[in-house]
């Protein structure tokens, strides 16, 4: 029997950047499902901030190189990759000069988050997506984690679903409660219109702060996880609305192993 193939989308990983709940998670759960015999792959922003030397990040050519059109602007996808040693695994990281030179994540040194964390997404969410065509990798399960990951469930649901590599997979959300808070520009619904997405993935969108996001990969995700142990409660209760399955919160001592059974019962 052909192993099951996961492919993690994360905003945040440790050691690339701080230890939080979300980036310790992208950190071990991959390692703890590929532990239980399945096959991994893990996507990232490569923020400015990641030292390129000290991580030893190196560009992968062969999956360099295409453009990605982001309202009306070529932008270049550069694809660069790191192991993880003691844990046998690779991370691929999605950069571009325009989006992801600066040396901060989400917020200037203010702590100001960027205008353009609206572009930022949707870059990374096709940015990810492509390469994994070129990896012609079939995931059996896509897990999203972190609002930077929102528009990947978007996108496979409206213009990717018609690809033979995303044929057959179950898409899974986690929420966390790292919320933004200065909703992304006006124009956001109008550069998911110019990629094709319509309908009321396009109502959510025209009020696009963090409920509205959140809510949006939510929609187009088959299941969702609660990954903090304080999530918004408007969030919890349009999960709840949804009817999808849940996995509650998970403290740290035995999330690897009901993570992987949720994620063996969604593909039963």
């Amino acid at each position: 029997m052909e192993s099951k193939k996961v492919l993690f989308v994360s905003q945040e990983i440790t050691p690339y950047l701080a230890e939080t709940r979300m980036s310790k998670i992208s950190r071990y759960l991959p390692q703890g499902i590929q532990e239980r015999g399945k096959e991994i792959r893990i996507f990232m922003p490569r923020y400015g901030c990641i030292n390129e030397r000290r991580n030893q990040l190196h560009e992968v050519i062969r999956l360099s190189g295409m453009n990605l059109i982001i309202d009306d602007t070529d932008h270049p996808l550069i694809i660069k990759v790191a192991s993880i040693q003691s844990a046998r695994m690779q991370v691929y990281f999605i950069d571009n000069e325009d989006y992801f030179h600066r040396k901060f994540v989400v917020t200037d040194s203010t702590g100001k988050e960027f205008e353009d964390n609206d572009e930022r997404a949707l870059f990374f969410a096709r940015g990810v997506l492509e390469t994994v065509k070129k990896l012609r990798w079939a995931p059996d399960i896509v897990h999203c984690h972190g609002w930077m990951s929102a528009l990947v469930p978007v996108y496979l649901k409206d213009i990717y679903h018609d690809d033979p590599i995303f044929a057959n997979h179950k898409i899974i959300y986690s929420v966390y409660n790292n919320e933004f808070k200065t909703p992304f520009r006006s124009t956001f619904a109008d550069k998911l219109r110019y990629d094709g997405i319509d309908g009321d993935n396009l109502k959510l969108a025209q009020k696009p702060d963090f409920i509205n996001i959140s809510k949006l990969a939510i929609r187009n995700s088959d299941a969702v996880i609660i990954g903090s142990e304080d999530v918004n409660p408007e969030l919890l209760k349009y999960i709840k609305s949804t009817g999808k399955p849940v996995l509650e919160y998970q403290d740290e001592s035995n999330y690897i192993d009901a993570y992987n059974e949720f994620y063996d019962k969604l593909l039963s």
